[in-house]
């Protein structure tokens, strides 16, 4: 029996002998060209998701490594990237790494919009990219905000649940949950497209890459004419966390930050984010509460699994939540009470603090990969997502009880993508691979009103609200000449009506998209997608609670906006099949220097109309790309200069219109016909030294609705402006960074923004429009020990007056409303690193 014992421990020995002999330790200093040793350097093994900091001698270490080869990635905030193979073959291993000074990181320089790490100047696409650092000097939680940087890139939110994204002059903003947006949405590789649940909080963002032109090939259906794609941060191994918290001017307060920690040594790993973001609004609204506020609350969980070396498992979990005041959508006809009818004074909307917006969106994404060898490997990713939100809105802007609306939206989707990438290191790379995407949405909007009220908006508009004070009309005027048998009779005093939009749609995709090196000057990209689409498309009109006696003056009893259904569910079903692509060519001047010329398809998917009276589909939007550029990397990565010039031409352009006609409400899509676009961009940013640097860009668009469409017909909207489309725009700014002592750092942030005239809807009316303005904001603040921060911030420093939106649902009666911008904002916050 003791033998049994003393072999089994001498057995036991013997294995933990020969594990220990497996193991090893990394350790090494990592210095300057001049020898001085770098603190807070970061020290990365990707094989193993292992990492370390070094410390105040440069020193790092990394301990219970298996023995063999890893690729080590040093980096450190205004030096070069070395990225080096090290060998592990005795229980400690000394490696040390001198860093040539570069350039204080310049944003945009690495990329993965062609599904793999390439530095910007290698893709042959306009791209705008920006990450963490420019993300947090600037203090951008929302898509608006970081659209004032992004040459040719403008973002309108009249609230989270009403973006306006625009591309170069072509906006997506539709509700209507049978038709596809133009402009896709991202996240981590995954379409959050749909309007009302685009809108998600940018924080603990590893980078925001902003892709100009048709972009079908590598994002989706939706991509016509350009694509976001928000890049989180994933669950890393290494302990660290942030906290942030703030306070500024109409009661903002905020409270942002992250902690990640390894769960299993090496194997698994743990990262949770959030962020509350809430202000009072700007405009005083007289029937209680305020409007144009903002309050946000989100969460983020995400775990990263090492199945083994050659396999990682990413599983990410968003939650958010909005429930910001009303928007203020003022009349530009009716002063209220006391007041006037400037946009950016105090207001008087119906119902008071029953408008706003409760919108909730959440979902899970799992992002498999697997090397298969040293040139494949394989991408699987799943996800579902969903949404709903209920906006209240007054649309006749007065307290008048004419024009009150709820707009209640949801939305549920899933996907599947399959992608193959391979790499031959040598002249031919690429992808391949499948999609599958389903959703599921409507779009509801009731309307409550008071028919005495609505009367006087159809019958006699001047007598709506008399000094800021409604007036009402209790019975139809008794005039049997004009209003026969229904001369005097009652009005209703309250009713409701509402009509329901359904999409439900199915899409199937096979891609491919590879270049292949010429020469080692001359590359060529070759994209293409086909889509099999399934698209079914709804419409249905719940009727007036009571029949509606203004609904038969108006002849669309028993309502009187929605043209009734009677009850049914009205549907449609048609098949689409199609394909987009690109044809792309970089050319190397010299190492600094990248020329590039693409040609692309973009197309916006058909749309089944159903309405009451009738189906019918419009074809697809199409639009055929042009563009030259090019791109450069000057003095050691410090200065980086793009400049590029496109054409588009668009066929069946389409367009929503709100009409008031015949008595029936109608926000339908249309074919337009033909349009075309032409504009360049340029940008820049320059190092000036190693912790201080500038950007500046500039944007011109010339985008505007054809004389004539395909079939020689004249149009409508000839030589029009399309909408949100600044003809000139540009912004920049400075990141000052001075060190008062070895731990005390002082900076300096401004920026200046400018965009020229706008017009709010494509009838381009004079009055429904916004003239050139600029805006200068500004942080500054503290750094102690490089853990903590004190910043001081500004936004619209000069208070400068404007509107961010006009017209609205209220210019379909003829009643246009206007949505004010935000005022000066400033405040403190506080920043801790640990």
């Amino acid at each position: 029996m003791f033998s049994k014992i003393v072999l089994t421990f001498l057995t036991l020995f013997s294995v933990i002998s020969i594990n220990a002999q497996d193991i090893g330790v990394l350790k090494g200093t990592i210095t300057t060209e001049q020898g001085e040793p770098i603190m807070g350097a970061n020290v990365h093994v990707k094989k193993i998701a292992k990492g370390a900091t070094s410390n105040e001698n440069g020193t790092f270490l990394l301990d219970k490594i298996v023995k063999g080869t890893y690729r080590v990635e040093i980096s450190y905030l205004g030096y070069n990237t070395i990225i080096s193979n090290v060998v592990i073959n005795k229980l400690e291993t000394i490696q040390n790494f001198v860093l040539k000074e570069s350039a204080y990181q310049l944003e945009g320089v690495v990329v993965t919009s062609q599904k793999r790490e390439q530095k910007n100047k290698d893709v042959p696409i306009a791209i705008t990219s920006y990450g963490t650092d420019f993300l947090e000097n600037q203090g951008t939680f929302e898509y608006d905000a970081l659209s004032e940087y992004v040459p040719g890139f403008q973002v309108q939110i009249q609230s989270v649940n009403n973006p306006g994204i625009v591309v170069r002059g072509i906006t997506s903003d539709s509700g209507d949950s049978r038709v596809e947006p133009r402009v896709s949405i991202f996240q981590d590789g995954v379409s959050i497209s749909k309007s009302r649940g685009s809108v998600v909080e940018l924080y603990d963002i590893e980078r925001v890459e902003v892709l100009k032109g048709p972009q079908g090939t590598l994002f989706g259906r939706g991509a016509q004419i350009g694509a976001m794609h928000i890049i989180q941060n994933k669950a890393k191994n290494e302990t660290s966390g942030a906290v942030k918290l703030g306070y500024g001017n109409f009661n903002q307060f905020l409270a942002t930050g992250h902690y990640n920690a390894p769960l299993v040594e090496d194997k698994l790993f743990f990262r949770a984010s959030a962020i509350y973001n809430k202000r009072d609004g700007y405009i005083e609204n007289l029937s209680g509460g305020d409007l144009n506020g903002k309050e946000t609350v989100a969460f983020r969980t995400s775990f990263r699994y090492l199945l083994n070396d050659e396999t990682t498992l990413d599983v990410i979990a968003n939650w958010q939540q909005d429930t910001p005041p009303g928007t203020s959508f003022k009349s530009g006809t009716y002063a209220p009470f006391g007041g006037d009818t400037n946009p950016n004074t105090f207001a008087d909307l119906e119902r008071g603090e029953e408008l706003g917006l409760d919108r909730t969106v959440w979902g899970v994404t799992a992002i498999l990969k697997h090397d298969l060898n040293d040139v494949w490997g394989v991408t699987a990713t799943s996800a579902y997502r969903k949404f709903n939100s209920d906006e209240a809105f007054d649309a006749d802007g007065t307290a008048a009880p004419a024009l009150f609306f709820h707009e209640i939206s949801e939305g549920k989707q899933f996907s599947q993508e399959l992608r193959f990438n391979f790499d031959t290191d040598d002249k031919f790379r690429g992808f391949f691979g499948g999609n599958f995407f389903y959703e599921k949405g409507s779009q509801r909007v009731p309307w409550e009103y008071n028919e005495q009220s609505v009367a006087l908006l159809f019958l006699n508009p001047e007598a709506l609200l008399i000094s800021g004070v409604p007036t009402l009309l209790p019975n139809v005027p008794n005039d049997p000449d004009t209003f026969g048998s229904l001369a005097g009779a009652p009005l209703n005093s309250f009713n409701t009506e509402s009509n329901t939009n359904f999409g439900e749609n199915y899409s199937g995709d096979v891609f491919a998209d590879a270049s292949y090196d010429f020469t080692d000057k001359l590359s060529v990209t070759l994209g293409l997608r086909a889509t099999l689409e399934n698209i079914n498309a709804g419409y249905q009109v719940t009727d007036s609670e009571n029949p509606s006696v203004l609904g038969h003056l108006l002849g669309s009893y028993p309502n009187v906006l929605f043209a009734s259904t009677n009850g049914e569910k009205i549907e449609a079903s048609e098949n689409f099949l199609s394909a987009v692509g690109r044809f792309a060519l970089n050319y190397d001047v010299n190492d600094n220097i990248t020329l590039f010329g693409t040609a692309a398809r973009g197309r916006r998917p058909n749309v089944i109309n159903v309405t009451a009276t009738e189906t019918n589909v419009l074809s697809d939007e199409t639009v055929w790309s042009y563009e030259v550029g090019a791109k450069s990397l000057f003095l050691n990565n410090k200065l980086q200069f793009d400049v590029n010039a496109y054409v588009y031409e668009y066929s069946n352009f389409q367009t929503t219109i709100s009409k008031f006609e015949d008595g029936v409400l109608t926000a339908t899509p249309e074919d337009s016909g033909s349009a075309s676009s032409f504009g360049f961009e340029t940008a820049m940013q320059y190092a000036f030294s190693k912790t201080s640097s500038f950007f500046a860009n500039y944007s011109y668009i010339d985008a505007s609705f054809d004389d004539e469409d395909s079939n020689g017909n004249a149009q409508a909207l000839a030589g029009n402006t399309f909408r949100l489309t600044p003809k000139n725009s540009f912004s920049a700014g400075f990141n000052i960074n001075i060190d008062a002592t070895k731990n005390l750092s002082y900076f300096f942030r401004p920026t200046y923004t400018y965009k020229s005239k706008v017009f709010f809807e494509e009838t381009n009316l004079p009055d429904i429009s916004q003239d050139g303005y600029g805006i200068l904001n500004f942080k500054t603040g503290l750094v102690i020990n490089k853990d903590y921060e004190l910043t001081f911030f500004m936004n619209n420093a000069l208070n400068k007056e404007f509107i961010v939106d006009a017209g609205n649902t209220g210019g379909a009666f003829g009643i246009p409303t206007f949505i004010a911008g935000a005022p000066r904002f400033f405040g403190m916050q506080v920043k801790a690193n640990f």
